[in-house]
């Protein structure tokens, strides 16, 4: 295979899934613990979720100027990258009185699992790579 053609479509890797423990407190019927499973969401997809967190605010001098809430952004990022259990089901967010997957995600989860889910996810999504150690990855 040539270098360049590692680049066509049908030769780049799937899409990346993992499973995950978020919480111990989601039990199966045996009483282990249920695993959620996470995807990777394309940079388009991310663009999508990054603009819909980013609002117009009056600055200084009254200039308008984007800003992105970086607390609903990671919520957004979050939700989409749940693939189970599925956080846009109707009776799910129902039983937690809630609309919406993002809402649903910080209701179901504890702030310690919410954190650690929001690591993963990051993780998953490639934003834990360290720019240093690709730099020396790069090198060697």
């Amino acid at each position: 295979m040539s270098t360049l053609s590692a680049f066509f479509a049908q030769n780049v890797a799937m899409e990346t899934t993992e499973d995950v423990i978020v919480s111990e407190r989601f039990k199966d019927e045996q009483g282990n613990p249920i695993p959620w499973k996470l995807q990777a969401i394309s940079e388009d997809q991310n663009d999508a979720l990054r603009k819909a967190a980013t609002k117009r605010v009056k600055g200084r001098g009254g200039q308008h100027v984007t800003e992105t809430d970086q607390t609903e952004y990671l919520a957004r990022l979050a939700a989409a990258s749940v693939v189970f259990p599925n956080l846009k089901d109707g009776e799910l967010q129902n039983s937690y009185g809630v609309r919406g997957a993002e809402v649903l995600i910080r209701r179901m989860l504890l702030a310690g699992e919410y954190a650690n889910l929001l690591l993963k996810v990051q993780e998953i999504n490639g934003f834990d790579n360290d720019i240093n150690e690709l730099v020396e990855e790069a090198k060697n």
